[in-house]
């Protein structure tokens, strides 16, 4: 190992006194590769005087290649195919740090390459995974050979993007696969969506279910709505919240929603990713989340917030690595998601497919809200079909939505597909052994679909009041919170997303119609809201 380590300190000479020769202009030497990171902004669209000055600050964060990647991908394989010997085996952490992570002279490569590029505080994360630094626009021209140029985002607020590929130097390429931070134009959101109207919504509002009446439904209400009948609450199981900023009114909503339904005080944690965040404006959707995920769940173990500093996409990918690394959280819920052509674009599809896809060799479960912008993230219209990511990864469960008619004693009466939720086959990630429905080669979103419209959503406590909140961030803790009563009973189930495609269908309720603009509900699976929403004691007696 310190011959390997010695090897390449001694090849970073040659490649600093390469990479000193580069300015921020094009033109990065032919030894150098690309990275998963590509332009944000094609170049030839740009007008050069609208280059950011050299001096501007940035955090830029570095995500390593996992090493064996294509014995992760036969282990995960072998885990969901009931004929394997390794049928439902799980790997440790000690398995996924002995074989999988990058070695500690891998990353000590890349720093000391970031620090010769000028780069200062940098920092290597835990599990070696992540390697992340402040500097300048001109550091990173210097280290990644790309320009940047000034830009808005989409709310028309200054940003900044790269124009060219991030690229890093032959001898590193087989260490280093993307770049974040070299763009601010986009970054996941939050995916929920407040009621105009608390309580009773009368026939013929939009979305309401082809006419039915619908209500706001206290989450404790939800159990007996999606019939759990004796399926054991998640006493025995954590559950993760990615989350961001301060979680200091998230937390006290939280016990004033169990101590006002008479529901046991909840055992909580907040792990800060990096630095402390101090924004506040998320605030309804960790309490929708976290809410939502106490009550459907009948309580769990134990109820980690993994708040992040930002919902940045280098910050993001952080407090997902730290979830998958922790490996406590066997269930992970994550109300987020952009554009995926964008996060393709940006390199943090790439980061965090493989992080995803450890915390699936774990048997962790990551509950990803579909959206609510319909069948098209990247547009935001109801027309195209591009879906959010991470809804679209591999590695994941996407939880479409759906408007929910209720009846006397919170019986379950019908459920149509939600406008808003997204759902539709993913341009560029490539389909699961596990999914055998839909078409193509490309993955296809969504996998199951709960309550989300605003107008029959959950009426939660926020800042200390009551309101209503929908949005596919409803329906993922909801689903997160099924799958946290389906391990409690079956401890070896691990990731969901093959046993949802191996039970039956009389374990969903079907939706049979509404549109989200490109997709259409329709009998049995379909992209718009996958097999449906989930009967509970029936999906138990299935597994």
């Amino acid at each position: 190992m310190q011959m390997k380590k010695t090897s390449l300190c001694l090849a970073m000479g040659a490649i600093w006194a390469l990479a000193s020769t580069v300015a921020a202009a094009a033109g990065v030497d032919s030894t150098w590769k690309t990275t998963a990171t590509h332009a944000h902004v094609p170049a030839a669209s740009v007008n050069m005087s609208s280059l950011v000055a050299s001096s501007m600050p940035l955090h830029v964060q570095v995500t390593l290649k996992i090493r064996n990647k294509g014995a992760l991908d036969d282990f995960i394989a072998a885990a969901h195919n009931p004929a394997s010997p390794l049928f439902r085996a799980k790997l440790q952490s000690s398995d996924v740090a002995a074989n999988f992570l990058p070695s500690q002279a891998q990353a000590q490569a890349v720093a000391d390459y970031l620090s010769q590029a000028g780069f200062s505080h940098v920092s290597i994360s835990a599990n070696r995974l992540l390697v992340s630094a402040d500097g300048t626009a001109g550091n990173a021209g210097a280290a990644f050979g790309t320009r940047l140029v000034k830009a808005t985002d989409e709310h028309g607020r200054a940003a900044f993007a790269n124009i060219d590929d991030a690229k890093v130097p032959a001898a590193l390429a087989d260490v280093v696969l993307s770049v974040s931070g070299l763009q601010t134009v986009t970054h996941p959101h939050t995916m929920l969506a407040k009621a105009s109207t608390q309580g009773r919504v009368e026939k013929g509002r939009p979305g309401g279910g082809g006419g039915a009446t619908l209500v706001g439904h206290n989450p404790t209400a939800f159990p007996t709505i999606y019939n759990v009948g004796g399926t054991p609450t998640a006493s025995t199981v954590t559950v993760g919240i990615i989350s961001d900023g301060d979680m200091t009114q998230p937390l006290k909503d939280l016990n004033q929603f169990t101590s006002t339904n008479g529901l046991p005080a909840v055992n909580t944690q907040v792990v800060t990713v990096s630095t402390p965040g101090t924004d506040t404006s998320g605030t309804p959707e960790w309490d929708l989340d976290s809410q939502d995920i106490v009550a459907m769940s009948g309580g769990v173990g134990k109820l980690i917030f993994y708040a992040a500093n930002s919902l940045s996409n280098s910050d993001l990918t952080a407090a997902f690595n730290k979830a998958v690394s922790d490996n406590q959280a066997q269930v992970v819920n994550v109300s987020l998601g952009e554009c995926e052509t964008s996060a393709y674009q940006d390199g943090s599809m790439a980061a965090d497919d493989q992080i995803l896809a450890l915390g699936v060799a774990q048997g962790q479960t990551f509950s990803i809200s579909t959206g609510d912008s319909g069948s098209n993230e990247c547009t935001k219209k109801p027309t195209g079909t591009t879906p959010s990511y991470p809804a679209s990864s591999p590695y994941v469960v996407a939880v479409s939505g759906t408007s929910l008619s209720t009846g006397a004693s919170n019986s379950w009466v019908s459920e149509t597909l939600w406008s808003g939720a997204g759902g539709s086959p993913s341009t560029v990630e490539p389909k699961p052994s596990w999914q055998t429905q839909g078409g193509g080669t490309t993955r296809d979103v969504a996998d199951v679909a709960f309550d989300a419209d605003p107008n029959s959503g959950a009426i939660i406590i926020v800042n200390g009041s009551n309101a209503q909140y929908g949005g596919t961030s409803l329906a993922a803790p909801l689903f997160a919170a099924t799958w946290a009563r389906m391990l409690a009973a079956h401890p070896t189930l691990g990731f969901a997303g093959p046993h949802l495609y191996s039970v039956s269908t009389a374990s969903y309720h079907d939706v049979t119609s509404g549109s989200n603009g490109g997709e259409t509900a329709t009998v049995g699976w379909d992209y718009a809201s996958g097999f449906g929403s989930g009967i509970v004691s029936a999906l138990n007696a299935a597994l």
